[in-house]
């Protein structure tokens, strides 16, 4: 037997690596079964080069529990190592096979899948292992050796007695990591990081129910009988070339991906890319709400099959981040543990790809089947609009493809907008102005009296529209988007015809001081307007500007005005056409004048969805009084 001393330049290693290399303990099994995996696809590319003539077959990965002993064995048919080996690969920490494997056939072995970096993979079991064991046999029939460390720097090697090629890893778990003689724990472990594995993983067995043959009396009862518990998929759907898949392929791995998932993805954009960076893998657009946090974070990164994380802010441009999916790229840098990006130009590269390769997607979905794109519209619009707001190169690209429906359910790109309402929604200055509405049901009676002049009125009812129209105004000349229930609509659209008020000058400003003794001052400015007699007696109306900088402030954008809390401002437009403001005009008793004019203004916010509370509360029981 030799004895010796791992060859390390700081004697507290152990200690080092079992509080600091990984952020999470877990993380131990993928390291391991990522190595047996290296090892496997050494021997197979090998094997496939014609440097040896052993038969590489059909390998798997066993993950074995010994609880009563206190073990957990990682067991593969690779290519294994000599005693040499081990002293080098093992003892000399840091010193990566993976990557001296990969330098010595860099010309033939980039496309093998190989996945070691660091060489510190191996030591994250003593995490986890107060001792570690490696029993292993070269594929070049060497003498199989024995290495034995307890988490110290000593170790011993010795001569065994293993016939079959391959590694095994043996851990001597701890007492307070015995969740990992679990095989539930185990169980969660292997899908979570080596679902997608390259080899085969079998952890344990399972029965399997074998079909009944076509001539089985109806009585018949199937067998069943023991195979082997196969965790992974060693090809999944991002590993093939779009040629070899059909739509129903995408959809089954989008299950496989979120088995909990039940509504379809409404569509899917397959990346394969090998110039000037290796990626591959799959984007699938899901139905969206209007919530965009709680999308976030469903799209999986993966480094040549291992999963790495869930968090690819950095990778994925930012409101992408609400799509789902799989990128894998064996060229995104990653520290040590693989847990954290490094910064990077070939991340920004990837970034930059992915967005081009997504607006690809949609312009090519829009000019193929529009009538579908502009179904699927609502559902995909509010990770269209965020990426117009956040990223330019984006915006310009969309201009193509993003839809701006009506209240009606007519779609247009904004150019074919542009040409609808250029004869009829423009301000004297030639300017175009775009009515829209942000709730159909909260501004109905807006939306009714804008229609009863011709005019289209656009839905836009995202969460930052706000934010992006402030952006496109910037961006487009002649132009300026206007809230249907806005102070600027009749200030900015040219009438068919003025109105002429039936009350005279001397009426109107004696309502208006009727009106401003009873409404609140600092809170509503009255307007004298001549309108259609059978339109509303009273509308509240608000100012463009201050209505938009609060919905910034809601949405996380009006801090950058250094702006605070946007007071609550309303104009309160009074019809001089109404019979009822004739009414009021001319009430002769102060109470009731004042009972009206109350009243009317209660109507008025209460079809605003601006009487709440105790105020709402009063409106109803004085409603109630009056009927009786």
């Amino acid at each position: 037997m030799a004895t010796g001393k791992i060859n390390v330049s700081v004697e507290n290693i152990f200690p080092l690596i079992k509080k600091f290399l990984y952020s999470d303990h877990e993380i131990f099994l993928r390291e391991l079964i990522s190595n047996a995996t290296d090892a496997t696809l050494k021997l197979k590319h090998l094997t496939d080069i014609g440097e040896t003539d052993v038969k590489y077959g059909n390998p798997v990965i066993e993950v074995k529990i010994d609880k009563e002993g206190k073990k957990l064995h990682v067991i593969d048919q690779g290519i294994g190592m000599t005693k040499e080996e081990v002293e080098k690969y093992i003892n000399e920490v840091a010193f990566s096979g993976a990557e001296e494997f990969l330098e010595k056939y860099k010309d033939s072995a980039k496309d093998s899948g190989i996945i070691g970096h660091f060489g510190l993979g191996f030591y994250s079991a003593f995490m986890v292992a107060n001792k570690v064991e490696i029993i292993t046999k070269s594929y070049q029939d060497d003498q199989a050796a024995h290495w034995v460390c307890e988490g110290t720097t000593d170790f011993t090697i010795e001569d065994a007695d293993k016939k079959e090629r391959g590694t095994e890893i043996i851990l001597h778990i701890n007492e307070e990591d015995e969740e990992f003689l679990e095989e539930n724990r185990i169980q969660e472990l292997l899908v979570k990081y080596n679902k997608f594995m390259p080899i085969p993983i079998k952890f344990g067995t399972k029965e399997e129910t074998l079909p009944l043959p076509e001539d089985a009396p109806e009585d018949a009862e199937a067998e069943t009988k023991t195979v082997d518990n196969i965790i992974n998929n060693p090809e999944p759907a991002w590993t093939k070339q779009p040629t070899d898949l059909e739509d129903k392929d995408y959809k089954s791995f989008y299950r496989e991906l979120y088995p909990m998932q039940f509504e379809e993805p409404l569509f899917h954009i397959h990346l394969n890319v090998d110039y000037p960076f290796n990626l591959t893998g799959i984007l699938y657009f899901p139905k969206m709400t209007q919530d965009m946090n709680i999308q976030k974070d469903k799209i999986q990164l993966y480094q040549n099959q291992v999963f790495v994380t869930d968090n690819v802010e950095g990778i994925v441009p930012e409101f992408l981040t609400m799509l789902r999916g799989v990128i894998d790229s064996p060229d995104i840098p990653l520290n040590v543990s693989r847990s954290y990006l490094q910064a990077d130009g070939a991340v920004k590269k990837i970034s930059s790809y992915i967005t081009r390769k997504v607006a690809d997607k949609l312009k090519s979905l829009f000019n193929n089947n529009r009538e579908d794109f502009e179904q699927k519209w609502n559902d995909i619009k509010i990770v269209i609009e965020y990426g117009m707001l956040s990223e330019d190169k984006f915006y310009e690209k969309a201009q193509k493809f993003a839809l701006y429906p009506t209240v009606d359910n007519e779609y247009y790109t904004f150019d074919e907008l542009q040409e609808k309402l250029k004869d009829n929604q423009t301000d004297k200055d030639g300017n175009l102005v775009v009515l829209y509405a942000s709730n159909q049901d909260e501004q109905h009676s807006y939306i009714d009296a804008a229609k009863a002049k011709g005019y289209k009125v656009l839905l836009l009812d995202s969460p930052i529209i706000s934010h992006l129209l402030q952006k496109m105004e910037g961006e487009k000349e002649k132009i300026s988007f206007v809230r249907v229930d806005s102070d600027q609509v009749d200030n900015l659209i040219k009438k068919d015809e003025e109105k002429i008020s039936k009350l005279s000058e001397e009426e109107k400003e004696k309502l208006k001081g009727d009106f401003e003794k009873v409404i609140p001052k600092e809170k509503y400015t009255v307007q004298m307007e001549a309108m259609d007699s059978d339109a509303a007696p009273l509308l509240i109306t608000q100012p463009e500007f201050m209505r938009r900088m609060k919905e910034m402030q809601q949405t996380g954008g009006g801090g950058m005005f250094g702006m605070g809390n946007m007071p609550e401002m309303y104009n309160l437009v009074v019809n001089t056409n109404h019979p009822l403001i004739s009414e009021i005009l001319n009430t002769k008793t102060e109470k009731k004048q004042e009972r009206l004019i109350k009243h009317s203004l209660d109507l008025a916010r209460l079809s605003q969805n601006l009487l709440k509370g105790e105020e709402l509360t009063n409106f109803v029981k004085r409603s109630f009084d009056m009927v009786k």
